[in-house]
């Protein structure tokens, strides 16, 4: 087999339909657009319009939130790093944080930071620094002899006594957090 023997599947390429071009053609006249109107010129913009009828987009209700701070996490598994500590890519013993799992080409990019999952098992002892580690992956990195810290998250205190203010309103208690101003 040569380059020049390579061939499309028969069918594969068609050339586009020319509408407009005559009766003869079977696309001629009105083009394939109906009649007259809206729709038959460029650009229409209708979108969800049903003829004065309320919109199905409109109908249905608004489910669920989608915050614009949301942060985009690298995830990683425990036996991801285990088998990257097989195939030499990191060494037992080091700190793993996400830049070294970027320069040993396990991530393709930082991203807002790295959190660790627990499938899979390690046998490797690692000192990693993530930004959230569930329950199951510190357990079997603290079993393999391991260590993780956590990089916490500077939270202001006007933030925090607004939380802890909603917590206690949601709770139904409807008293106030140490160092919280009552609104009167």
């Amino acid at each position: 087999m040569r380059l020049n023997d390579i061939k499309d599947n028969p069918g594969a390429r068609k050339n586009r339909v020319r509408i407009g071009r005559g009766i003869g053609s079977g696309v001629g006249k009105t083009g394939g657009r109906g009649g007259k109107g809206q729709t038959a010129r460029t650009g229409v913009a209708i979108g969800g319009f049903e003829g004065g009828q309320m919109p199905l987009h409109r109908r249905l209700p608004k489910r669920g939130f989608k915050s614009i701070n949301r942060k985009n996490w690298n995830e990683i598994n425990v036996g991801a790093l285990q088998q990257a500590i097989d195939e030499g890519k990191l060494k037992a013993g080091q700190s793993v944080d996400v830049t070294a799992l970027v320069d040993a080409g396990i991530l393709r990019r930082p991203k807002d930071g790295l959190r660790l999952l627990g499938s899979g098992e390690i046998k490797a002892k690692l000192a990693l620094t993530v930004n959230h580690a569930t329950a199951s992956a510190k357990a079997a990195i603290e079993k393999a002899g391991g260590s993780i810290s956590v990089i916490e998250v500077k939270v202001l205190e006007a933030d925090e006594i607004k939380r802890k203010k909603s917590a206690a309103k949601k709770a139904g208690t409807g008293k106030q957090p140490a160092g919280a101003k009552s609104e009167e």
